[in-house]
């Protein structure tokens, strides 16, 4: 499982629709809106790093009001839930 988190500025009327279609996008697991630099920050979780790059630079880049973003890439979680078990399913 590839996981990362997408930091992104929104058109400021936009943010909540977008969180909206974000939450709605296979392979975003979350969506937060949050202060500071970005707007929102949502959490990718796919099978594979093409599946990642699909998402990106395909579902993402067809969302008008997102204006920028920046894609972290998590190398490892420490959490006190069992991630694995909760996204898991299925796969």
């Amino acid at each position: 499982m590839v996981t990362s988190l997408i930091l992104m500025n929104i058109e400021r009327k936009e943010i909540n629709n977008v969180a909206e279609q974000l939450a709605a996008t296979e392979g975003i697991s979350e969506v937060y809106s949050v202060s500071g630099k970005y707007d929102l920050v949502a959490i990718a979780r796919v099978k594979t790093s093409d599946d990642l790059a699909s998402l990106v630079t395909q579902k993402l880049s067809h969302i008008d009001a997102i204006t920028k973003t920046e894609t972290m890439l998590a190398f490892k979680a420490y959490s006190k839930h069992d991630l694995d078990s909760m996204f898991n399913i299925g796969m």
